[in-house]
């Protein structure tokens, strides 16, 4: 199948979001497709080399023919609907509630209403179109088992490592990095045996609260510090599918999430079972990791499962299997 991803006007960078598509375009050359990135600009995503061709496409006779074009963020939508028929079924690949880039209104009228097939990530984006009225197929990236396993070394130190991810600005406030740092402060300040470690691509935070920052860290140095950490603290509230928490329970990592309705950690977190769902609100969430942090057996139990429900989600390859189904599917229908 050949089949064009959309980066025009989008871009590759480095973040979690340009990876996992980089990550998915990768497995699908290894599986024989033929993949191309049509990008409106150099490729600056240097965590992963990616597999794919790449292409600086300025004019729609550039693009090649292909079975699917996919659009990969809310700025590529109206090019990718705008390519001419031989690029094949029209998809948009929807992994966010981009709020950051227009207010809703405008999501609905200039994203939703577009003629592409709607295909989403997670429960809680599936949820959010339905409540606009439109329908759309989950199909989930899939995840990288053979970086991310348990090391055997959490039960053997003294510590509690309570663990989160670093962001700033935009995604800072829709990550709710604040909780993060308030939970810190509370639980430290009642146990001076709890540390406070974080990871993130931007620059070192200021401050003492923390114990450990690891900036752009790569798989083994991820591993390792998922590893390290017992609770994985997951507070966001705009997300379609939220990676960090997934990757720290394929190493037995227990995590915290919350209720929101855009949390993103529906897909693997049922409360009590792999994971605690704090309600949506700061109170809940710090006693929900105060809870975890007096229970050493329940933190190992909702480890163990936790990393039970990534696994049963799939691979990468177990994944794209699914979206290379679900568009030969749709288009024998359409034909």
């Amino acid at each position: 199948m050949k089949i064009i991803f959309d980066l025009r006007n989008v871009g590759l960078g480095n973040n979690g979001g340009s990876s996992t598509l980089v990550k998915c375009g990768n497995t699908l050359v290894e599986m024989g497709h033929d993949i191309f990135f049509v990008d409106s600009m150099k490729n600056q995503h240097t965590w992963t080399p990616l597999k794919a061709k790449h292409i600086i496409c300025k004019k729609e006779d550039h693009l090649p023919d292909a079975d699917v074009i996919i659009a990969t963020g809310y700025k590529s939508v109206k090019a990718t609907v705008s390519a001419p028929s031989r690029c094949g079924l029209k998809v948009h690949y929807i992994r966010a509630w981009e709020t950051w880039q227009m207010q809703e209104r405008d999501i609905v009228k200039k994203i939703l209403e577009a003629p592409t097939l709607k295909i989403v990530n997670s429960i809680c984006l599936q949820r959010k179109l339905k409540e606009f009225g439109f329908t759309s197929y989950i199909i989930r990236p899939g995840y990288d088992f053979e970086d991310l396993y348990p090391m055997n070394i959490r039960g053997k130190k003294d510590e509690i490592i309570i663990g989160g991810l670093y962001r700033e600005g935009v995604h800072g406030k829709r990550k709710r990095t604040t909780w993060l740092f308030e939970a810190a402060r509370l639980l430290k300040g009642k146990n001076k045996n709890i540390k406070f470690w974080l990871y993130g691509s931007e620059a070192k935070p200021k401050g003492f609260l923390f114990d450990n920052y690891v900036r752009k860290p790569d798989n083994k140095q991820k591993n390792e510090f998922y590893n390290m950490v017992d609770i994985w603290m997951a507070p966001t509230m705009s997300e379609g599918l939220h990676l960090p928490p997934a990757e720290a329970m394929l190493t037995e990592c227990s995590v915290v999430s919350t209720k929101a309705e855009l949390s993103g950690t529906q897909d693997y977190i049922t409360d009590g079972l792999t994971g605690l769902a704090a309600n949506n609100n700061l109170d809940s969430f710090i006693n929900n990791i105060q809870w975890l942090c007096k229970n050493q057996k329940i933190r190992e139990g909702l480890g163990k499962l936790g990393r039970k429900r990534i696994l049963e989600i799939g691979d990468r390859e177990s994944n794209m299997k699914k979206f290379v189904d679900l568009v030969k599917e749709i288009s024998n229908e359409t034909i």
